[in-house]
């Protein structure tokens, strides 16, 4: 089993408080606070760190999927759209949208979507958040 470690940090102050989100590789160092959450404060939010993992694993999954089915992609472009309602309670992250664009030889719209279909279905970030509505658009370029 891979196990992979991120960190985040916390401090509160006058203004709602503020932290840093790192990853063990060292690839990721971000602050985050409640205005970069809810507002439009520099910083990150979990949210768009979500939609990033999301996006990323998509991709890497359906590279190798295309791949194993005789297309290697030329290139995946994948965005997510992490969506989070207030809620009775709280909040809940209720869907999140996968806009997918492809450039892939020798394939067809209908294949690219049913491959697309299968791997957000099956994309272990996509296993994860399967109590979150999970949507998908592709299109071959």
């Amino acid at each position: 089993m891979v196990v992979r470690t991120a960190r985040a940090s916390w401090a509160p102050d006058s203004h709602g408080g503020g932290g840093n989100i790192r990853a063990e590789s060292g690839a990721l160092s971000a602050e985050y606070s409640l205005n970069s959450r809810f507002g439009a404060d520099p910083g990150t939010n979990p949210e768009e760190l979500l939609g990033a993992a999301h996006a990323a694993c998509f991709n890497l999954a359906l590279a190798g999927a295309l791949t194993k089915a005789g297309h290697p992609p030329a290139r995946l472009e994948t965005a997510a759209e992490v969506g989070l309602d207030k809620v009775p309670g709280g909040f809940r992250i209720s869907t999140i949208q996968l806009i997918t664009v492809g450039e892939v030889p020798g394939i067809d719209q209908k294949e690219f979507e049913e491959q697309a279909h299968l791997v957000k279905l099956g994309c272990p970030v996509s296993k994860a958040l399967s109590g979150t509505d999970i949507f998908l658009e592709s299109k071959l370029v």
